[in-house]
C-alpha cells in the first residue's frame, strides 16, 4: 500500500473537509437537538456525488473508488457523525446491488442511489412465501437507520421452502411496508431508527437480488461496507474531539498558564493523537484492499472493533481535558462522546466482530496470512 495520496485524493479530501466545515458543522447541533433526518444535507451530499464515490459511473457514481469514499467520510463524520452513518448506511444496498445485482437492477435501483436522487436502506424480516411471478414478504424490525426517509430496502428474508436466506430490493412506497414508531436513543440523533412492518409486501420475482438461498453470502458482503464505514466515522468524530481538545487546552488557563502545559493535559493528548492515527491507517487499508477487489469481511471487522472502541476511548479523553465543561450539553464534547458509543453498538456491536475475526484466524490455521 503506498501511503502517500495522490493529487487528485488530497484534493478531494480538502474540498469534503471545506464542505463539512461551512455547511455541515453549524447545524451538527441542531440536528441532535431536534433529531430530525437532515433531508437537505443528504440531498446536498448526493448532489456533491459524495454518495456515489466508490461506483463506476455507467450506475451513477464518480469512480473514485473505496479509498476516495473514505477520506470523504471521514471529514463528514468529523463534522456530523450522524451524517456519516447515513452516509454509511445507504452505501450498504449500493454494494449488495454492485457485487450481486443483474445489469437490469443496476440500472434500475443501484443509479439513482449513487446519484443520490434516492436514499437506501437495510433490513432482515423473517420469511418470504412464494407467489406466482413474485414474493410475498413478512415480518419485523427494530432499529432500521433512515427508515423514514428511505427510498428502497435490501432486505433478507428466509424463503419459506427451504429456509434458506434471500436478498430482495423492495421499494418502501410498496403497500404494506409500514414504518411505524421510532426508536429514540442517546446518540446518532436524527439518524430515523424507527421499527418497519412487512405486512405480506409483493416483491416482483425480477427484484430479487443473486438466486434464492445466496443472501446470506450477499449480506455477508455487503454489511462489511456498513462495517467499513462505522470505522471511519469513528475517526471523524475522534478527530473532531481532539480538535476541540488542542483548542481548549491552548485557551483555558490555570494559575496563570494555559492546561495544554501540564503534564497530565499533555498524555492526554497524545493518547489521543496516536489512537486516531492507528485507526485511521486500519480503515485506509480495509478501503484500499477492497478496491483491490477484494474482500473485507475479516478487515472491516478488524477496524470497526478497534475504532469504534477507540472512538469512546478517545471522546472519554476529550471529555477529561475539558473538565466538567466536558459534560455540558452546551458544548459540543458531549455530543461526541454520545454518538461515539452509539456507533459502538452499531453495524454489529464489538462482541460479534471478535467472532468474525476468530473465526476467520481460525479458518486459516497457525502460520495463515
Amino acid at each position: 500500500m503506498d501511503f502517500q495520496l495522490s493529487e487528485t485524493e488530497k484534493m478531494l479530501e480538502r474540498q469534503a473537509r471545506e464542505f463539512a466545515q461551512k455547511a455541515v458543522v453549524p447545524l451538527a447541533a441542531q440536528i441532535d437537538r431536534d433529531d430530525q433526518f437532515p433531508h437537505e444535507l443528504v440531498k446536498e451530499l448526493g448532489r456533491l456525488g459524495y454518495r456515489g464515490l466508490p461506483f463506476p459511473k455507467e450506475y451513477g457514481g464518480v469512480g473514485a473508488g473505496y479509498l476516495s469514499y473514505a477520506l470523504v467520510l471521514e471529514q463528514i463524520g468529523r463534522a456530523s457523525l450522524t451524517l456519516g452513518v447515513i452516509t454509511a448506511i445507504s452505501t450498504v444496498p449500493q454494494e449488495g446491488l454492485f457485487r450481486f445485482g443483474n445489469e437490469a437492477q443496476k440500472k434500475k435501483f443501484l443509479l439513482p442511489l449513487s446519484k443520490g436522487t434516492q436514499l437506501g436502506a437495510k433490513a432482515i424480516t423473517t420469511k418470504a412465501t412464494r407467489q406466482e411471478g413474485a414474493f410475498l414478504l413478512s415480518g419485523q424490525k427494530s432499529f432500521v437507520s433512515i427508515a423514514p426517509a428511505a427510498d428502497l430496502a435490501l432486505v433478507f428474508a428466509r424463503l419459506d421452502d427451504k429456509g434458506k436466506l434471500a436478498a430482495f430490493i423492495v421499494e418502501t412506497a410498496s403497500p404494506g411496508f409500514e414504518v411505524r414508531e421510532p426508536c429514540p436513543t442517546m446518540g446518532l440523533k436524527g439518524l430515523g431508527l424507527s421499527v418497519i412492518y412487512l405486512d405480506g409486501v409483493k416483491v416482483p420475482e425480477d427484484n430479487l437480488v443473486g438466486k434464492p438461498g445466496e443472501g446470506f453470502g450477499i449480506l455477508l458482503e455487503a454489511i462489511s461496507m456498513g462495517r467499513l464505514g462505522a470505522s471511519i466515522g469513528a475517526v471523524g468524530v475522534s478527530q473532531a474531539a481532539l480538535d476541540l481538545s488542542l483548542d481548549y487546552a491552548i485557551q483555558r488557563k490555570a494559575l496563570g498558564k494555559p492546561i495544554a502545559e501540564l503534564a497530565t493535559i499533555k498524555w492526554l493528548l497524545a493518547e489521543m493523537s496516536t489512537r486516531i492515527e492507528a485507526g485511521r491507517w486500519l480503515a485506509r487499508r480495509a478501503a484500499f484492499i477492497h478496491d483491490q477487489g477484494q474482500s473485507i469481511r475479516l478487515e472491516s471487522a478488524q477496524a470497526k472493533l478497534f475504532n469504534t472502541q477507540m472512538s469512546v476511548e478517545v471522546t472519554s479523553m476529550a471529555m477529561q481535558v475539558h473538565g466538567s465543561y466536558g459534560a455540558m450539553k452546551s458544548l459540543a464534547i458531549e455530543r461526541l462522546y454520545r454518538d461515539a458509543k452509539m456507533l459502538e453498538l452499531y453495524a454489529g456491536v464489538s462482541e460479534i466482530q471478535r467472532v468474525i475475526i476468530a473465526n476467520h484466524l481460525l479458518e486459516r490455521g497457525a502460520g495463515g496470512l
